[in-house]
């Protein structure tokens, strides 16, 4: 099966997440894409060790960097200069979550790479977008979301909590992709090339929108519930016999069901109760008394009454459980893989989004450092005394 992306050529010089999941996703749909790191692996290649060796690399890693060929290169060498130049020469795209200056130093800045191929694209993440006072600084995850106002409307008004999953890496790696995706598009009908510029700071504030647009025309001023819901109730995580689960209720029919279920019908009569978010602005009493019902239960035989009066609810897994979960494997949402010298298989997420006729696919495991350097560059044309020279000069 081709891949939507088949003959796109990809170079990654991306660290950490939101770069280097960007290009993983343009590898799934088909390109080529190789991943430049420094000489011994990039400082990011070691991060949740798994047993896969020194020059494997840990669980990060392994997710962020399937389906690209891997080389290692110091691209600040006169030399590495020369290889650099010559791999943009062969490519469409250039992955590069770095700050603008260190861009410019490298000479992958889009002004310097359209010196060697006008029709380039380049896609940069960084921590703050362009045109601010701090556009220069460098960012990760939690900086975007402490600025947005998410963490601070998390966990409690005496702890703010911060998610430890980097949803807003994750949600700038995919909105990089999609830029690139979109760029592509563009260059076919126009043959110009541009800049795709995603921001993790940029992502974080398009996500807590909504937010922001209450405060500022309301003047809100919400502060944080642990896991109750600001614009619903119930809306809660709630312990029962034997763990925790979560459960939504939103609108009016569905809050009816949930009163009958509870035996709360009084309730609907009740103007504190009226709408969704004068339930919300009581929630506290309704989560009270959810909380009540869900203690004399079991997970299960909570989770079954709200199924059967049509009740938004879930269980809260832990990792193991999740690993565990017959739906998430019949649904192949994990696919097991193997890698170069690991016992065994790991469980990969696959491509997260479904294409029925060009569907993202799994082709290879992510890169040992340098395992590809000789291959990519023999294509380039490098002979292999070359490759001995720069190999002994620490180029490669």
């Amino acid at each position: 099966m081709t891949g939507v992306l088949e003959g796109i050529r990809v170079l990654d010089f991306g660290r950490y997440i939101a770069g280097p999941f960007c290009a993983a996703l343009l590898g799934d749909l088909g390109a080529a894409v190789i991943r430049i790191e420094r000489i011994g692996g990039g400082e990011d290649r070691g991060m949740i060790p798994v047993g896969a060796g020194p020059d494997g690399g840990g669980a990060m890693f392994l997710a962020m960097n399937r389906n690209k060929l891997g080389m290692t290169l110091d691209p600040a060498a006169p030399k590495g200069r020369e290889i650099v130049r010559r791999l943009v020469a062969t490519a469409d795209v250039v992955v590069a979550n770095l700050p603008p200056r260190v861009l410019r130093s490298l000479a992958l800045d889009l002004e310097s790479l359209r010196q060697t191929k006008p029709d380039i694209i380049l896609t940069t993440v960084t921590g703050f977008g362009s045109g601010g006072p701090l556009s220069h600084k460098h960012g990760f995850d939690g900086i975007g979301q402490t600025m947005s106002g998410a963490v601070y409307l998390s966990g409690t008004p005496e702890q703010p909590i911060a998610i430890k999953v980097p949803w807003v890496d994750f949600g700038t790696a995919c909105l990089s992709a999609f830029g690139t995706l979109a760029a592509l598009i563009e260059r076919g009908k126009t043959g110009r090339g541009q800049k795709v510029e995603g921001a993790l700071l940029r992502t974080a504030i398009a996500f807590t929108n909504a937010t922001l647009i209450e405060q500022a025309l309301t003047g809100a001023d919400r502060i944080a519930t642990l896991n109750r819901g600001f614009n619903s109730a119930p809306a809660d995580i709630f312990q029962t016999k034997d763990g925790w689960i979560i459960a939504t209720v939103i609108g009016a029919p569905m809050f009816r069901r949930w009163a009958n279920m509870i035996g709360e019908e009084h309730w609907l009569s009740d103007p504190r109760f009226s709408d969704d978010q004068s339930r919300a602005d009581h929630g506290e009493i309704i989560s009270e008394r959810m909380g009540r019902w869900c203690a004399s239960r079991t997970c299960a035989e909570a989770l079954a009454a709200l199924e059967e009066a049509n009740i938004v609810a879930g269980q809260v897994y832990s990792p193991q459980q999740t690993l565990d979960d017959p739906h998430i494997r019949a649904a192949h949402l994990l696919d097991e893989v193997t890698f170069p010298g690991m016992d065994g298989t790991l469980p990969l997420a696959p491509t997260p989004i479904e294409l029925s006729e060009t569907p993202g696919t799994y082709r290879r495991p992510a890169p040992l450092v340098g395992e590809h350097t000789d291959m990519i560059l023999s294509d380039l044309g490098y002979s292999a005394a070359e490759l001995a020279a720069l190999r002994e000069e620490q180029v490669i």
